[in-house]
């Protein structure tokens, strides 16, 4: 292109002035952002869940691949999913009693049935809501919370996450999900925090954006959620849970405070900063 000509030179000129203003760099960065997440949507929707063995036996598992290659659920799937959105890694599905969960110490951290003195553990009634973990953060174990949690300090877990809407999830789905807010468990003293959240595919979803919306639209969800937790290990002579901060669920914002906090606690494990212990860390 010859550019030496004067329209062309002008046409080139300006060209390189709107490149370099303020906003042109900014609708870079967007366009990046956007393309960085539909490059991580697509390797997701590569990640596999697989049932393998008989339920309710010991060797039953959910593992996850990409093609042949073995993957984690709590380490090879995002925290986020664009739009203020989480990856929700459902352990759980609603009406069920199995009591599964990601499996931290083993490789590759399959879905399995939680045990206790060599039994496979079920909860005494069914859970009511899908449950599992969100993945890239951990309740680190080492850290004393503040004053509105007891001085509680982290379960060694990803953060748990309730999610509200009228679907069953299957187990091992990775599900997109709007938190709403959050509660503060302290279960046998440790802190276990409960996100609330809902599936952004939910007809309810565009109504919810904050624990109010969720009491003024769904009321009883979310004191029914406080009390299925406090009291559903008193059948095998546990005391109740309790909770911090008086008690109360906690906001959307508090929610993604509490979720960015346990990302960091996360990173930190990762990259060596925390000692690993017993966790299987790629």
């Amino acid at each position: 292109v010859d550019c030496h000509a004067h329209g062309m030179a002008l046409l080139c000129m300006t060209a390189a002035f709107a490149l370099s203003t303020p906003a042109y760099a900014a609708r870079v960065g967007s366009l990046a952002r956007a393309s960085a997440l539909r490059a991580t949507a697509v390797r997701m929707m590569a990640i596999a869940a697989k049932p393998e063995g008989t339920p309710g036996t010991e060797e039953f598992k959910v593992t996850f691949a990409d093609g042949a290659d073995a993957k984690s659920p709590w380490h090879d799937i995002p925290l986020e999913a664009g739009d203020g959105l989480y990856n929700f890694v459902n352990e759980i599905p609603k009406y069920t009693t199995a009591k599964m969960e990601v499996d931290t110490k083993a490789p590759h951290n399959p879905i399995v049935q939680d045990e206790k003195k060599g039994k496979l553990r079920y909860y005494h009634g069914c859970i009511f809501w899908n449950y599992g973990c969100l993945p890239q953060t951990w309740e680190d174990p080492n850290v004393k919370g503040n004053d509105d949690v007891g001085g509680a300090f982290g379960d060694n877990d990803p953060i748990d996450v309730v999610e509200i809407g009228s679907k069953v999830i299957e187990m091992g789905a990775v599900t997109k999900v709007k938190a709403l807010g959050v509660l503060s468990m302290i279960d046998d003293g440790e802190l276990d925090w409960k996100v609330i959240a809902i599936a952004a595919d939910d007809p309810m979803a565009k109504e919810l954006n904050d624990i109010a919306d969720v009491e003024a639209k769904m009321p009883g969800v979310v004191s029914g959620i406080r009390e299925w937790f406090r009291w559903y290990k008193t059948p095998d002579d546990k005391p109740l849970n309790g909770f911090g901060h008086g008690e109360k669920a906690l906001g959307a914002k508090e929610a993604k405070e509490v979720i960015e906090e346990t990302h960091g606690f996360y990173k930190k494990l990762l990259d060596g900063t925390t000692d690993k212990g017993k966790l299987w860390i790629p």
